[in-house]
């Protein structure tokens, strides 16, 4: 049996700390059931879709594929909710990288 689906749907901002330094992203996220759709904007990436996107109680995960200068790479987002909070790990698995963003309810 599924958990009820954590309320996670709106913006919520996000910041991730990376060698470069602190990177902010728009997290627009819409759930219906399970499924968990929504765009992730930042000043280094225009509106991306993303993809594969589920919500399993408070836990969250998803998908964004860009492009790159090599061609595209994965980035995957795998989480939890609790309130206004929200906790991730982003692995980039081609770049052998991930990073931990915090996010905070926006609207």
């Amino acid at each position: 049996m599924t958990a009820a689906a954590a309320d996670i749907a709106g913006i919520w901002k996000a910041v991730v700390e990376t060698p470069n330094g602190p990177m902010e992203s728009t997290l627009d996220l819409k759930v219906a059931g399970t499924k968990l759709t929504g765009t992730v904007t930042s000043a280094q990436m225009p509106a991306t879709q993303i993809s594969d996107g589920k919500v399993d109680g408070d836990n969250l995960s998803f998908v964004v594929k860009r492009d790159g200068p090599n061609g595209q790479f994965v980035i995957n987002y795998k989480g939890t909710v609790s309130g206004d909070d929200m906790k991730l790990k982003i692995e980039i698995p081609q770049f052998d990288r991930s990073f931990d963003m915090v996010a905070k309810r926006a609207k």
